[in-house]
Order: structure tokens, then sequence, then C-alpha cells
């Protein structure tokens, strides 16, 4: 039958108008944090560790021009005598990363030793030594935190701050201790060079425990979260064995470390397409036709490639419901807690208020929204 010339115009201009929708372009917040591992730092790295989740919470909520980001984090140490003073005993420990269970790992691996502290070089290096985005759109932060002065080590602190700017790279710093002593060592001259926030905290503040009813059914479904990922490749027995990791890392730290690691997993930013086959299919990683059944595991082997397809989207469908049930509970439980936080004296600044009040700031001004 002759399908009318009518019909076959509009099909052609629909198919043109197909190929050519343009789809937004997905911004990328990157983070890249330099921490003092000396000797006086077990505060400021028990922070670090364990209030990684709540950013990734408050960092989760950003969107610009309506998209989510993707987030990406570096990880530096510094002031370190462990290691070598050839290097200005700095160490690159992750480039720019998405597998937040990778830098909970190595945040959980670090050891303070010693201390001879050069801001400037780490944050030349950090400049220089990172992949960051060459897209004015996207956000670029340095986070350095540490307590001794700024003008340490050969290279000019002025100097680096003025690269990093001149590439885009907000440097905010983040002084351990006394406001004014902070300023008396150009800690807040560092911020002011890289269009940066100068803060400062107290390294050894014990965030409070606030039990919220939702805590218990949070915690289990994020352990439910977990039976629905699907290890497979070379990185897949090992980025299952991490994430359990890193949950056990969380239990034990505190209870509301633990609720906010599950409330992150069941963020977009949380995202393991390096291991996980569920992750991998959404981001067009894989092919589910092409793939080798050696790399898949056992119960996966012997499945056609229909059946396969059938599995991922079962396992897809299955951690949408769940991650639902999670973001609803968070919820409710950021505003029990919001509550309950009225009636406690207010404490002194800790690093996740910091990175959040710098990220917001710098955020809003290249339009970016945060909830």
């Amino acid at each position: 039958m002759r399908v009318p010339r009518l019909v076959v115009l509009v099909m052609m201009v629909a198919a043109v108008a197909s190929a050519n929708v343009v789809r937004p372009v997905k911004p990328v917040i990157q983070v890249a944090v330099l921490l003092d591992t000396s000797n006086s730092m077990d505060g400021l790295i028990d922070q670090a560790r364990t209030q990684l989740w709540r950013v990734v919470n408050e960092l989760a909520t950003a969107k610009k021009n309506g998209v989510s980001p993707d987030l990406r984090v570096a990880l530096y140490e510094y002031g370190n005598d462990g290691l070598p003073a050839a290097k200005g005993h700095i160490r690159k420990v992750l480039a720019l990363t998405t597998d937040l269970d990778k830098v909970s790992e190595e945040l959980f691996a670090l050891k303070t030793n010693g201390g001879s502290e050069y801001c400037g070089q780490v944050i030349d290096e950090a400049t220089k030594g990172l992949d960051w985005s060459a897209s004015n759109n996207d956000l670029k932060l340095i986070f350095i935190a540490g307590n001794e002065e700024f003008t340490q080590g050969s290279v000019n602190f002025r100097e680096a701050c003025k690269r990093a700017i001149a590439k885009g790279i907000v440097v905010n710093t983040i002084f351990c201790g006394d406001r004014q002593e902070g300023i008396n060592t150009h800690w807040k001259d560092g911020a002011d060079l890289a269009d940066g926030s100068f803060l400062t905290i107290n390294q050894n503040e014990r965030v409070a425990e606030i039990p919220a009813p939702q805590d218990k059914e949070i915690a289990r479904l994020g352990a439910e979260l977990n039976k629905t990922y699907i290890a497979y490749g070379e990185n897949g027995s090992a980025g299952a064995g991490r994430q359990a990791a890193q949950d056990s890392n969380a239990v034990a730290a505190a209870p509301s470390v633990n609720v906010a690691r599950q409330a992150a997993k069941a963020k977009a930013v949380y995202s393991n397409a390096s291991w996980d086959l569920v992750d991998a299919k959404k981001e067009g990683a894989v092919d589910l036709d092409k793939i080798n059944p050696k790399d898949l595991p056992a119960e996966m082997q012997k499945m056609t490639p229909a059946e396969r397809k059938t599995y991922v989207a079962a396992k897809e469908k299955q951690r949408a419901d769940i991650q639902s049930q999670i973001k609803k509970l968070d919820v409710e439980r950021t505003k029990y807690i919001a509550e309950e936080m009225k009636k406690q004296k207010p404490g002194s600044s800790t690093l996740d208020r910091a990175v959040i009040s710098a990220t917001r700031s710098t955020g809003e001004k290249k339009g970016y929204r945060f909830e």
C-alpha cells in the first residue's frame, strides 16, 4: 500500500527534528580536597572521614539550568613528614574521580605524621596535576585545610593562587583555629587572591549525634540497596568489596554517619559504572548484547542476551524503588534533625559546614541552585 506523500513528509520532518534535539549539557562539580596530615591534624582527618557523606548529600541537591551535575573529587595530603622531602611532603592520593567509595576508602587510610606544610606548593600541584574541566560553566574548587603559616615552602602561595584562578579554579582556605590567627598567617590572603572563601573551623569538634525516627529504616534499606548491584568485569569484585567496606566504616564511625552514607547512595551522584552492570548500562558504558559472558557473575553467564536485559532491568527497578523510599525518609529525617538542632546550643564550625558554605557561595554565582 502506498504511503500518502503528506505522511512521508511528516515522518521525515520528525526524524530530522529528533536528530537535531539539543540535550542539555551535564554540568560538572570538581572538588580537590587538600588536607594537612601533620601530627596536630587527627581531628581534621576524622572530620573528613565522617562528614564526607553529609557533603555529598548537600552537593547532590545542586542543579544548573535544571540539570543535576556530575560530582568528581580529588584528594591530596600535605605536611606529612613520612612523605619524601624532595616532593614537598605532598602526595596526590586520588585524581578527580566519581568513585565516592574510593574517596572514603582513602580518607580512612590517611595517617598523620610530622609537619612541614607547604600550602603554595600543594595548591600548585593540584592546579597543574589534575584534569580540570576547560569549561567556565563548571564548578572547579580547591579546599585547603590546615593550621600552620600559609607562607611556608619554596612556592609562593600568591603566585600559586593566581595560577589557579587563571584556570577558573576557586581556592577556598580553611584554617583550623582562631580566625584572627588565620588572617595573620595569610590564609585569608590565599582565598582573596583566588575568589574563594576564607573559613575557620574547630578541627576537634565532635558533631552531636541526634537520633531520628527514620534512622533504622534508612540503614536497613541501604543494606537492601547493595543487593541490587551486579559486580562485573575486572573491577567488579574490588568495587563490591569496597562498597561493603565503606558501609562498615560508616557503621563503626557513628549511626548518623551510616545514615548519611545510605542517603547518599540513593542519589544520582553515587554512581559505580566502573564495576556495576546496572549503572554501566544506564550510562551507556556497556552493551549487554556484546558483553563477554566471562565478565559476568556466575548466575548470568548462561543467560541469553534477552534474559540478561530482563535481569538487569529488574535490578534497576528494584534499586529505583529502594532509592525512592530512602529519599522520602531522608527528607523527613532532615526536617526532624533541623528542629532538634534548634533546641541545642550551636557548636563550633566543622569541615562539612565550611565546604558546604563555600560551595554554595561560589556555585550560586555561577548559576547553580541548591535545595
